[in-house]
């Protein structure tokens, strides 16, 4: 008799794997729009916080504050093994090296509806590169 269930996520990008009623867990797996240089925006939920636990690999977690237009970043280079929480209503991102293998647990259904993005215009992009560069 197998009880235990086991799931496994191998090809790029993010797949919310196993969901159940009030939470849900992810991964995501490096691809070309995970490289800093490919990120162009900010997300936000507004029902859920978001917390991310490195598997392998290379990832930088980005939360951001944005007043007038103005972002404030704190980015914090990932250690395998230890959960960072992103609370609800914070703007932030992901950026991944290649290998990079993420997992990620939030309110169910988050992937459906639960999301805003927020844009960079040239600026803050090429500040976003910049912030990112301090660190990588």
């Amino acid at each position: 008799m197998k009880i235990t269930e086991t799931y496994q996520h191998k090809e790029t990008g993010y797949n919310p794997f196993l969901i159940r009623e009030g939470w849900q867990v992810a991964q995501l797996n490096y691809a070309e729009e995970s490289r800093p240089e490919n990120i162009k925006r900010l997300d936000i939920h507004y029902l859920t916080d978001e917390a991310f636990m490195l598997i392998d690999g290379s990832a930088l977690l980005v939360a951001a504050e944005i007043v007038d237009n103005t972002i404030t970043y704190d980015m914090t280079h990932m250690e395998p093994g230890i959960i960072y929480n992103i609370p609800k209503n914070v703007w932030h991102t992901i950026a991944l090296k290649e290998e990079a293998k993420v997992l990620i647990i939030e309110k169910d259904k988050t992937h459906l509806g639960d999301f805003e993005f927020y844009d960079f215009n040239n600026e803050q992009y090429k500040q976003f590169l910049q912030e990112i560069h301090k660190i990588w």
